[in-house]
């Protein structure tokens, strides 16, 4: 009888179990139903790059393409995906290598593309996969990192939206990407070898300034070669964006230019900031929005002016006594024909030389309410790293407390990860400098600066913070526009100041309450900028001058961080340097 009890008792107790279990069925069954699980995907891209003869302002030239075009295509993602490019180098001659503008690359650190510094070049010939994370919504870019190849054409845009079911906190109907670039006739290697000779050539303004690809040089320009140019080219025709009347356009605009900081119009309209480089800015209305090299911005243009006729979009150059043409496009509203001109004259642009609208614009950049990310409220470290323009060896070239960048061949990210730390210069580099004794205001002898490529090495978690201090070049009452991008962070920008930094008393106007992050940012004429970021994402990452000329004349740093937390690095970016004994055979 006990048995039989015993029995009873057991079967009871699996029936119960049962019954739970296929209630807990039902239930996950009607949870995924109401909650659907997001499920992050792979983006598959294949990009052949090669040099084809194109006329992107009517001019013929040799230019890298990929897939045939340039601009190269979007990547369009959302949150959360893995992007995977394979990229085919069919250059024949040429090495290259691609760079992942704005994305952190949290625990791919070799896929930031950054020949030199976290892969060895890609050879002609070759397929490189890059494979890495996009991990928050926005608007980046990507481009060449080998040598002064952006400058030929080799760029594009990635677009990462928000999951499903996520909205932004402002409203549109359309989505469009605008790119903006400068054009040379001459090609990238004949401008490095400028650069780099003696005596030295300067590489002059550009020809042209591109929206979406496409400018208009004047082929009636003396000295133009029989042949080259024609005005009546459709690879020249403007780009034309069409909208409905009626209607909010978010306009993605980024900046690609190998020198010039632009001014960005749509003729008669206003334009509402809304999101810089990846982050939700408070929204403030400009007529001219200034974009300096690598910088991305979303504006929200509505189209709500007459609907007969089109309006011009221009872009003009700031900041350098501009020779170059106003780059033009075509506010196409619909129905009119997109390559109807418009019936006014183009907009010219704000002076090149009004410096206060510029610094008034960055200084009106701060984050939304509702997506601020607070800052550490002080740092461990503070690096001042002075601009300058000096003679070494007879070569011109720009340097970072007088000492001038160069890369290594063996790349960073392999060389510490290796231990082979005679790869590149151990010395540490300038935390700073003499600025109770420099003048930033005039010329400078600068008869200690050297070149060097050395690195920082910082500790791993720390709050850092970097001042870049603008001075005056090498030529009298002048200092440049420079803006500077860091690889593998966002950073707080902590303010802008004229003159001298002061360590003593300029901390404390230190925004703390809702400074905007980015990746790029510009320091202005005879004036500093702050910035401050968490040394947190294990890697070696370059912080550098986006202008080409200027990165390529030695104005960079690197910065190292937690290495050690570095998982192993694929064969894929071995080759080169001392790497070559990793490599397969």
């Amino acid at each position: 009888m006990a048995g039989l009890l015993l029995k009873s008792r057991g079967f009871a107790n699996i029936r119960t179990t049962m019954l739970r279990f296929a209630l807990f069925l039902v239930l996950l069954s009607l949870t995924c139903s109401v909650v659907p699980m997001a499920e992050a995907k792979v983006r598959y891209y294949k990009f052949e790059v090669k040099y084809e003869y194109k006329s992107p302002d009517c001019f013929k030239k040799l230019m890298i393409t990929i897939n045939g075009k340039s601009p190269g295509p979007t990547i369009y993602a959302q949150q959360g995906d893995t992007v995977v490019v394979d990229l085919v180098n069919s250059l024949l001659t040429e090495n290259v290598a691609v760079h992942w503008h704005g994305i952190r690359q949290i625990g791919t650190p070799w896929a930031d593309g950054t020949e030199g510094v976290t892969q060895c070049p890609i050879a002609p010939g070759d397929t490189f996969q890059y494979r890495f994370v996009v991990d928050r919504p926005g608007t980046y870019l990507y481009h060449a990192h080998y040598g002064m190849q952006k400058g030929s054409g080799l760029y594009g845009m990635i677009q990462v939206a928000l999951p499903d079911n996520v909205t932004e906190p402002y409203y549109y109907d359309y989505d469009r990407n605008l790119l903006l670039t400068d054009w040379y006739h001459k090609s990238s290697y004949e401008l490095s070898v400028g650069l780099n000779s003696i005596p030295f050539g300067w590489v002059g303004e550009p020809q042209s300034i591109l929206l979406g690809g496409k400018g208009k040089f004047n082929c009636s320009t003396p000295g133009t070669a029989a042949g080259v140019c024609n005005a009546t080219n459709p690879e020249c025709s403007p780009l034309a964006l069409t909208v409905v009347p009626g209607k909010t356009y978010r306009l993605r605009i980024g900046s690609l230019t190998s020198l010039s900081a632009l001014s960005f119009e749509i003729e008669g309209h206003n334009m509402t900031v809304v999101e810089a480089d990846g982050h939700n800015v408070e929204p403030f209305v400009v007529k001219n929005l200034f974009i300096y090299s690598g910088e991305t911005y979303s504006v929200l243009v509505k189209a709500d002016q007459d609907p007969t006729r089109n309006y011009w979009m221009a872009a003009a150059v700031v900041g350098r006594n501009r020779t170059t043409p106003n780059g033009l496009g075509i506010f196409n509203y619909y129905p009119n024909h997109p390559s109807r001109n418009p019936p006014s004259i183009p907009p010219a642009g704000p002076a090149w030389n009004d410096k206060p609208p510029r610094l008034a614009q960055s200084l009106a950049i701060k984050a939304l309410k509702g997506y601020i990310h607070p800052p550490p409220a002080t740092s461990d470290r503070v690096i001042v790293l002075l601009n300058t323009q000096n003679r070494i060896n007879g070569h011109v070239k720009w340097s970072v407390n007088n000492v001038s960048f160069s890369l290594p061949s063996t790349p960073y990210l392999i060389a510490l990860k290796h231990k082979l730390l005679h790869a590149f210069d151990q010395t540490p580099p300038p935390e700073g400098y003499d600025a109770a004794k420099y003048d930033i205001f005039v010329v400078q002898n600068n008869t200690n600066a050297t070149t060097s490529n050395s690195l920082y090495r910082l500790k791993f978690n720390s709050v850092v913070d970097v001042i870049l201090q603008n001075a005056n070049s090498m030529n009298p009452n002048n200092s440049e526009t420079h803006p500077w991008h860091l690889h593998g962070h966002d950073f707080w920008v902590l303010g802008y100041g004229s003159g001298k930094f002061n360590i003593s008393t300029d901390p404390q106007s230190y925004n703390l309450v809702n400074p905007i992050m980015k990746n790029t940012v510009p320091v202005h004429p005879y004036g500093w900028t702050a910035l401050r970021f968490r040394a947190d994402n294990p890697g070696v990452w370059a912080f550098h001058c986006h202008i080409e000329s200027h990165f390529f004349m030695g104005m960079g740093v690197v910065f190292e961080e937690g290495i050690e937390k570095v998982g192993r690095l694929p064969q894929s970016i071995m080759g080169c340097g001392d790497s070559k004994r990793f490599s397969k055979p």
